[in-house]
């Protein structure tokens, strides 16, 4: 595994940069819903085996306007194309960001856990000689009595 030692900073003004950048983004696509799980499961998925099949039904719905009847909204059915194929491109942008923000997080999550393992060790050793950190040692510990509990149960199962 490679050592990652993320070191990077958010200012405040940096953090409602980014805010105010991400609420902008929303106000830009205000016809953004969300869909229940039964909602996604459905609707027709168009994906980039289907892209080819909708971008020629748009091409020959636009050069044969005729055989369709009033009813049939050419228009928004080109808008909608367009639609897609514009969110497709920045869903492909949004989730490169979102997979770098995740690994990052991931990484300097690990890094913090690490160093507060190393904190918790040497707490626990200075407590058996400074009655004082005994009490900071048992807040710390209190992260593994579930982990313990569970690895308790599981032994007296065996």
């Amino acid at each position: 595994m490679t050592d990652h030692n993320i070191t990077g900073t958010l200012s405040p003004e940096d953090i409602q940069e980014i805010k105010a950048a991400l609420q902008i983004i929303q106000e830009k696509m205000p016809f953004l819903i969300a869909l229940t799980a039964q909602e996604r499961r459905k609707l027709f998925k168009m994906g980039d085996k289907s892209l080819a099949f909708v971008n020629n039904s748009v091409n020959i719905a636009q050069s044969n306007r005729e055989i369709f009847p009033a009813s049939f909204d050419i228009e928004e059915f080109i808008r909608d194309y367009q639609l897609a194929t514009t969110l497709s491109e920045l869903l492909i942008l949004i989730r490169q960001l979102s997979e770098q923000v995740d690994d990052t997080l991931l990484a300097v999550g690990s890094e913090a856990m690490i160093s507060s393992l190393t904190v918790y060790k040497y707490v626990k050793t200075a407590a058996k000689k400074t009655p004082s950190l005994k009490t900071v040692a048992e807040l710390l510990s209190d992260r593994f009595k579930a982990i313990n509990k569970g690895r308790t149960a599981k032994s007296s199962r065996s």
